[in-house]
């Protein structure tokens, strides 16, 4: 099995499949926290009409993917200012992406084999200038997400609290998306369109199920995502199976265990809960602070009273 370590496509799928797993994990932790995963499928689904236009271009799939994914981002977090609106905001925008993708299919007159390759991934036949495009994007995303990282973990838990300290909830909210639109980009070309939750959602789900601690969620949901890309690649080399399949059938199989099994484990630890919540039965300022700063310290997260405010 180690002798497939010595072909330039697998060194390709593993180095490719790695950066993707490490930067969706990252990203999927806030996309769960703040309620996106419909956000995150949308977005994937514009991508494909976004590739049909660049195919009926002559262009890259990849670069149409990647410009109708930041307008569809952008579109929905200036249409979506609460949550109420934010799904419908989704739901007319990825409407219409998807109509145009249809349109773009029927006009080219040729077979899109790239932009159905795009559907289900085509990770074991990328290309050195592939790794390099991901390996740019990725890196990109890290560092935008380290930036805004302590502010973004702010208002993902209490938006309206947030707010009311000075942070830019509203930009941080686009911001964001576009962000995530970026990740789902570089992710189609390893896991497809049709089963990105398996590498944005999958390691994220199943680490906020063992533990309560963000950098410890995010930690092991990155390990997670490693495991289901390598294990997945090297699987599908020897079976000839389709490696979407692969890792989707090793997230879910993680998965499920762990939530059937998590209720007995929770059980026996309260959870605490979320970090900001304004108890009107508090009557003073302080007393409230004194609570939040409690709370913050019981879950591992930034402190939201001195240390992150003095930092926003």
């Amino acid at each position: 099995m180690l002798n497939l370590l010595l072909y330039p496509f697998m060194q390709n799928a593993l180095i490719a499949g790695s950066i993707v797993a490490i930067v969706a994990a990252v990203t999927g932790y806030f996309v769960i926290v703040r309620g996106l995963t419909f956000a995150g499928h949308a977005l994937a689904q514009i991508g494909f009409a976004g590739a049909a236009a660049a195919i009926l271009l002559g262009i890259d799939p990849v670069f149409g993917l990647l410009v109708f994914t930041l307008g569809a981002g952008i579109s929905i977090g200036v249409l979506g200012r609460e949550i109420r609106e934010r799904d419908i905001a989704i739901g007319i925008v990825m409407t219409l992406g998807l109509g145009c993708g249809i349109l773009f299919i029927a006009l080219y007159q040729g077979y899109a084999e790239q932009a159905y390759s795009i559907l289900f991934g085509t990770i074991l036949g990328i290309s050195r200038t592939d790794v390099l495009v991901t390996l740019l994007s990725g890196a990109l995303t890290l560092v935008l997400l380290l930036a805004i990282f302590r502010p973004l973990l702010f208002s993902s838990y209490d938006p309206e609290l947030a707010e009311a300290r000075g942070v830019p909830v509203r930009g941080l909210a686009i911001i964001f998306l576009v962000l995530l639109a970026i990740v789902v980009s570089i992710s189609v070309q390893i896991i497809g369109i049709l089963l990105i939750f398996t590498l944005l959602i999958g390691p994220a789900a199943t680490a906020r199920r063992l533990t309560h601690r963000p950098y410890v969620i995010i930690g092991l949901a990155i390990l997670l995502g490693l495991l289901y890309t390598w294990v997945g690649i090297f699987w599908a080399a020897l079976s000839n199976w389709p490696v979407s399949f692969c890792i989707a059938t090793i997230s879910f199989g993680l998965y499920l265990p762990v939530r059937l099994l998590s209720p007995s484990w929770q059980r026996r630890r309260p959870t605490p809960p979320a970090v900001g919540l304004m108890d009107e039965n508090i009557p003073h300022y302080s007393e409230q602070m004194a609570r939040e700063a409690h709370i913050a310290d019981r879950q591992g997260l930034p402190r939201i009273t001195t240390e992150m405010r003095d930092s926003l």
